[in-house]
């Protein structure tokens, strides 16, 4: 993980409306989001390996991240890089389930804060600049 220092760090304003520009940006609601926090991600490459992550807090309001009507407002916290290293191939400690392959769909990362190049964490600063001047 490489944190990447911006002007967005503590920057307070509603969800809606940081949801909307950042969606114009390829950033989604991450996945790990609950009444409390989440975080906007976007992947950097086509494995979806590569991350950038906006993480946030709510301060105000309540948060319903499957809805535009939130009406919430979070404080942004440190962007930062991230690399999330899969398995090529099967899994082979998988067990062949029924009812488990119903909710065991992905695997869990080998290594999930692993290395990332120069490149990527530059991809990842202009990525950030880029939401920089969107959010103005």
């Amino acid at each position: 993980m490489i944190l990447i220092p911006s002007s967005l760090e503590n920057r307070e304003e509603a969800f809606v409306n940081l949801y909307r520009s950042l969606k114009e940006l390829d950033f989604t609601l991450g996945g790990n989001w609950d009444y409390e926090k989440g975080s906007f991600d976007r992947s950097l490459d086509e494995k979806q390996q590569m991350w950038v992550r906006i993480p946030f807090r709510v301060t105000h309001g309540t948060l319903d991240g499957d809805s535009d009507e939130s009406d919430a407002v979070v404080l942004l916290g440190t962007p930062y890089a991230l690399r999330h290293l899969y398995r090529e191939g099967g899994d082979p400690t998988a067990d062949v389930q029924v009812m488990g392959a119903l909710v065991n769909q992905f695997q869990r990362p080998v290594d999930k804060d692993a290395e990332i190049g120069d490149e990527w964490a530059e991809k990842a600063r202009e990525v950030v600049r880029k939401v920089e001047r969107n959010l103005v």
